[in-house]
């Protein structure tokens, strides 16, 4: 049985994020530009086979959970069959979960199937409920599709159901109690994610940037908040509202990194392992996955691109030092 994924700080990688394309039906304003995007190149992504290939090496080395991102993951029309493929994977502790990030905008034509095929949980990405600001901020008219998506999720069973929002000063942090007040609506839990430096157009600014406690503060004043313990790993801090069972979260990867307890790496649509999200370093897949016949020995190599990834995680991912660089790639690139 293979050694479990641990870096030089103890922490063992037990989720992998594998992005599925770079393409979008929406363009948000902080995360690409609405024209002259430069997308990766059709023949450098990753196949359903190259996928399953991976991830069955990431399994067999304790990787339980596969979140499936993008771009937009349900642009892809194999989505059923990926997911079905890695639904079937087994880690040394148990069965594979299968998640996915999505805008929701196809998920009423594809979710029955997704959830027969084995997907088990779903964050919704939806920054604003109001339709002239949801336009303005995704540069598309589509809210009534993504309201639709999340209805069917909500009907669908899958929990938890999450629906993600990044928050904005001056776009919609007059907005964030209504927005939880929509996900308890819907039997979600919202979750509320600082602005980070992943832009294409690399055009953020921490000054635009609502923090952790301004969106503790905003929402303080409709409920009483008590944290949850036992965060462990997860990316989110939870809050119970009012006592429960409702709970918001939120993902201060800027003001309150959550660094010291990462277990994730992550696989971008064209073949390239990170093992941060803000990292400039990526371990190349692609030349191991397009070469020679799958097999013992490819598989071996897998492994070693693999731990060499997780072998050069840094500490944390130094946003605050002076020295920090914006990675190249923007969001849609590496994998929401």
């Amino acid at each position: 049985m293979p050694e479990p994924l641990v870096d030089r700080f103890a922490r063992v990688h037990r989720d992998l994020r594998v992005s599925l394309t770079d393409r979008c039906s929406l363009r948000c304003t902080y995360c690409m530009p609405e024209q002259g995007n430069e997308w990766l190149a059709r023949q450098s992504i990753l196949t359903v086979d190259e996928i399953v290939e991976v991830a069955t090496v990431a399994a067999a080395a304790g990787v339980t959970t596969f979140r499936l991102t993008g771009g937009e993951p349900l642009l892809r029309t194999d989505i059923v069959d990926i997911v079905r493929r890695l639904s079937a994977l087994r880690a040394p502790s148990g069965p594979a979960q299968i998640a996915m990030t999505t805008n929701g905008i196809r998920l009423p034509d594809v979710l029955p199937d997704l959830v027969a095929a084995g997907l088990k949980r779903l964050n919704i990405s939806l920054d604003t409920i109001d339709r002239d600001r949801f336009a303005r901020l995704t540069r598309r008219d589509r809210l009534s599709d993504v309201l639709d998506g999340v209805r069917a999720a909500r009907d669908s069973g899958l929990r938890p159901l999450k629906i993600n929002a990044v928050a904005m000063r001056g776009v919609n942090d007059d907005e964030l109690a209504d927005l939880v007040a929509f996900a308890v609506a819907n039997d979600a839990e919202m979750r509320f994610i600082e602005q980070m430096p992943l832009d294409a157009g690399h055009t953020w600014d921490r000054s635009t940037m609502v923090t952790r406690e301004e969106i503790l503060e905003a929402l303080s004043q409709r409920w009483e908040l008590a944290p949850v313990p036992g965060r462990g790993g997860a990316p989110a801090e939870q809050w119970r509202l009012d006592g429960g069972p409702h709970v918001v979260g939120v993902i201060a990867s800027v003001t309150a990194p959550f660094c010291g307890a990462c277990d994730r790496m992550r696989l971008t649509a064209d073949g390239q392992l990170r093992n941060c999200l803000f990292s400039n370093d990526e371990y190349d897949l692609l030349p191991v996955l397009r070469s020679g016949e799958p097999g013992p020995d490819r598989s071996d190599e897998i492994d070693r691109v693999l731990r060499n990834c997780v072998a050069g995680k840094r500490a944390g991912h130094a946003i605050d030092d002076p020295g920090f660089l914006q990675p190249a790639r923007g969001m849609n690139a590496i994998g929401g």
